[in-house]
């Protein structure tokens, strides 16, 4: 059981802003160490219990989670409103839900905890062991993800990943503020100074065709040939359309589609012609596509993975990184030394 001390003395929740605050290890360690200064005992027991009523909504499913009677999980969150002299949740509502006090609790209680499962791995000299958050843009290298966690997870067995897919700028902003220790994005511009990027694919794209298509010239099957348009926010979107306006190329669209997958069955199924990464194409009937450079030179792009600069989990998102790097095979990037 550890121990977090809070101060007694105080007749309102304490100011929850540097609690919350999770940029970088240090900042979670100070955090550790003030609220053990100040004299007022939280059992992490109640922290778990906590996390696994905010997890699964109600204080029945949680009891079953942590192998408690539901009357001694709201035992626990009692003493945790004591001890903290705030609600946590309303109970007016069913199933009781956590009051914006309860949400900074729920987070701070996820730092904690996190903290506590990394120093116990680093103590046992065991760092590939502990929870790994990792978040991945909607992106055809979304693929590659499953092959690499299950790698890490024969490798380690002691390592648990908890994968979450959203936009990159979300990503980004999670992994700075540390509800992420690392995120799989393309390459951007400006990433904040705490962060590091670091590319493990560096891919093709291609022009593909439908088969039997028999001009080889991109050029004039981008002007004249149907086109099946990738429309979306993600970077690869923009530079695909950027170099095509950059060829003065005018396409004929015959569709907007969201997501690369579909583009290629509709190229196969003959619909037209489009653009695509190299890693959108690895099912055995993409053999059969006509394949053609993309640009002029051939436009390539990027995905790696980002953390923060000083991170706890820094060896195993490294080895997170050979592991992708390896799955990409030609197409992979060595991570750079520090």
């Amino acid at each position: 059981m550890a121990t977090i001390h809070l101060p007694k003395d105080r007749s309102s929740p304490p100011a929850l802003s540097y609690l919350t605050d999770r940029t970088s290890l240090q900042k979670r360690v100070i955090l550790v160490i003030k609220l053990r200064k100040s004299g007022f005992i939280m059992d992490t027991r109640q922290l778990r219990t906590l996390l696994a009523i905010a997890s699964h909504g109600t204080f029945a499913q949680a009891a079953d989670i942590v192998g408690l009677t539901p009357s001694a999980v709201s035992q626990q969150i009692n003493a945790l409103e004591q001890e903290l002299r705030t609600t946590l949740f309303d109970r007016s509502s069913r199933p009781p839900r956590p009051t914006p006090h309860g949400m900074q609790v729920i987070e701070v209680a996820r730092a904690i905890l996190q903290l506590e499962e990394d120093t116990k791995s680093s103590l046992r000299g065991d760092q590939i062991a502990g929870t790994l958050m990792l978040g991945s843009v909607r992106s055809s290298a979304l693929n590659l993800l499953p092959k690499a966690i299950v790698q890490m997870r024969n490798q380690y067995p002691l390592l648990k990943t908890n994968l979450r897919v959203s936009l990159s700028s979300t990503l980004i902003a999670d992994v700075a503020a540390g509800r992420l220790d690392a995120a799989v994005v393309a390459e951007h511009v400006g990433f904040p100074n705490a962060l590091r990027w670091s590319p493990f694919l560096r891919e093709p794209l291609w022009l593909i065709a439908p088969k039997g298509t028999r001009s080889s010239d991109s050029i004039h099957l981008l002007n004249t040939s149907p086109y099946v348009r990738f429309r979306s926010t993600v970077p690869l979107a923009n530079l695909i359309d950027t170099e095509i306006s950059r060829l003065g190329c005018v396409t004929q669209d015959i569709a907007e589609i969201d997501t690369i997958g579909a583009i290629v069955t509709c190229v196969r199924q003959g619909l037209g012609v489009s653009v695509v990464p190299h890693v959108a194409l690895q099912e055995p009937e993409d053999l059969e596509l006509v394949r053609l450079p993309f640009g002029q030179p051939q436009i390539n792009r990027q995905i790696g993975i980002v953390e923060r600069t000083v991170s706890p989990r820094g060896e195993i998102i490294a080895r997170l990184h050979s592991v992708l790097a390896d799955l990409c095979r030609a197409h992979g990037v060595e991570r750079k030394r520090d």
